[in-house]
C-alpha cells in the first residue's frame, strides 16, 4: 500500500512531529522525577488519549482536563486518576458522578467558592458518591481562586469535608508566568506559586484537615523553578507541543515545536506584498501572544513542509477567516513569492499550539526519519467540544 504523503492531505489539516512529541514528553518526565514530583500532564492542549499514554511513557498516568467531554474521554479509555482543573458550576455534578460511575474512575474536582462546595457536599449525597475535591489558590494570575491567607479557605475546608465531599487537596496555577520576559521573572513567579500552595495547605493542616496534594502548573514555571518543596505534583501541559510564545518566553527552541497546520499557497499579490494561504483565523487561530515576546510574528511563522525551523523573516501577517496572509515581517517587498507557487504547500507554526489545535478532530502524524519528514505515518483522534 502507498504510504500517504503530505502533499496528499486536504488542507488546511494539523500535523504533529512524533520525534519532538516524544522529546518534548520525555524531558518533562526527566524534569518531575528529578523534583521528586508527580507528573499530571494537562491535556487540554492535546485532547487526545494516545498523547497522553506517550507523556506517560506508555502507561495511563494522572492526567488533568479542561472539560467533562475530556474527563469521560480519558476514562473511557482507561485513565483512573483526572482532574478537571476548571472550578465545577454545580449543574455538571450529575454529569461528573455518571463519569465515576461508569468507569470507575477518580474523578477530582476544584472550587474556590463556598456556595459550590456546599452544593457539592449535597450533590454527593444525593448521588451516592464522594466527591473529592481541591481548593483553588490564586498565586497571582487573578484569574480564579482564593489568596492561600484569605479567610474563607477553613470554611471551604470545612465545606468539603462534610460527608458526600471530601477535600483532596489545594491547587494552583501560574497563567501570568506567559508574561515573564526573562528566565529570572519566570523563576520569581515560579517561587511565588510554589509559595501560595504551601502555605494554604500548612494552614489547612494546622486546622486539622489533611491535604494529601499539592498542585502546581504552568510550562514555564515547570521547567525553570528552581524549588518545589513541599509540592506534590506538577501539571504542565503545552510543553507537549510548545509553540511560538513558549519559544519567545525562553521555554523551548524553534525545533522543539511539535504542531503545526499545513495549508496550500492558493494566489500572489505581489503588489499588496503578500501570499495566499487556505487557512485563516479559523484555521491558525486570531491569538496573536507571540508578538509580546517576538515582535512580528504575526499570526504564526511559516515553514517548508519537511523542515524543522521556520522561513527566514516571514509570517502569516493578517488572517480573514478561511484566508492567511503571509509577508515579509518587516513588511517588504514580496520578493519570496517565486519560491512558493500556487499549489505549494506550507507548515504554519501556532502563536499559541491549545487555541491553534481546537479546530481539528485528528492529528496527522509524522517523523523525520519517515521520508524526511513528509510521509503520514499515523492519524490520531482528539475530543473537542464540552
Amino acid at each position: 500500500m502507498t504510504q500517504l504523503q503530505l502533499a496528499d492531505l486536504p488542507t488546511p489539516v494539523l500535523i504533529l512531529d512524533r520525534a519532538r512529541l516524544l522529546a518534548n514528553t520525555a524531558r518533562m518526565r526527566d524534569r518531575a522525577a528529578s523534583l521528586g514530583l508527580s507528573l499530571r500532564p494537562h491535556m487540554k492542549t492535546a485532547k487526545s488519549a494516545t498523547v497522553a499514554i506517550l507523556a506517560h511513557a506508555g502507561t495511563k498516568g494522572p492526567v488533568t482536563v479542561s472539560t467533562l467531554v475530556e474527563a469521560a474521554h480519558f476514562a473511557a479509555a482507561g485513565f483512573r486518576d483526572i482532574l478537571y482543573a476548571v472550578p465545577v458550576a454545580p449543574q455538571k455534578l450529575d454529569q461528573a458522578a455518571a463519569i465515576m460511575r461508569d468507569t470507575a474512575c477518580d474523578l477530582k474536582l476544584i472550587t474556590d467558592n463556598i456556595a459550590v462546595a456546599e452544593a457539592i457536599a449535597a450533590a454527593g449525597r444525593r448521588l451516592g458518591v464522594r466527591f473529592r475535591t481541591l481548593i483553588k489558590i490564586d498565586c497571582g494570575l487573578g484569574r480564579t481562586g482564593i489568596a492561600p491567607d484569605s479567610p474563607d479557605l477553613l470554611p471551604l475546608a470545612a465545606a468539603l469535608s462534610a460527608p458526600g465531599a471530601e477535600l483532596a487537596g489545594v491547587l494552583t496555577h501560574a497563567g501570568h508566568s506567559y508574561h515573564a520576559h526573562s528566565i529570572a521573572e519566570i523563576k520569581a513567579i515560579a517561587e511565588d506559586e510554589r509559595l501560595a500552595v504551601v502555605t494554604a495547605a500548612g494552614r489547612l493542616r494546622a486546622a486539622g484537615h489533611a491535604c494529601a496534594i499539592v498542585s502546581v502548573g504552568s510550562t514555564p514555571t515547570a521547567l525553570h523553578a528552581e524549588s518545589y518543596a513541599g509540592v506534590t505534583e506538577m501539571r504542565p501541559g503545552n510543553y507537549m507541543f510548545f509553540d511560538l510564545f513558549q519559544a519567545g518566553v525562553g521555554s523551548c527552541r524553534m525545533e522543539d515545536i511539535a504542531v503545526s497546520v499545513l495549508a496550500t499557497v492558493v494566489s500572489h499579490h505581489p503588489g499588496r506584498g503578500h501570499l495566499l494561504l487556505d487557512a485563516g483565523g479559523l484555521a491558525l487561530s486570531k491569538d496573536t501572544g507571540a508578538n509580546e515576546h517576538s515582535p512580528g510574528t504575526g499570526y504564526g511563522l511559516v515553514c517548508r513542509p519537511g523542515d524543522a525551523v521556520p522561513l527566514p523573516d516571514l509570517a502569516v501577517r493578517d488572517v480573514h477567516q478561511e484566508h492567511g496572509l503571509v509577508g515579509r515581517r518587516d513588511g517588504g517587498a514580496a520578493d519570496f513569492l517565486s519560491a512558493h507557487p500556487p499549489g505549494s504547500r506550507l507548515r504554519v507554526l501556532p502563536n499559541h499550539s491549545c487555541m491553534t489545535a481546537a479546530m481539528y478532530d485528528r492529528y496527522y502524524v509524522t517523523d523525520p526519519a519517515v521520508a524526511g519528514g513528509l510521509a503520514v505515518v499515523a492519524e490520531w483522534d482528539r475530543v473537542n467540544g464540552w
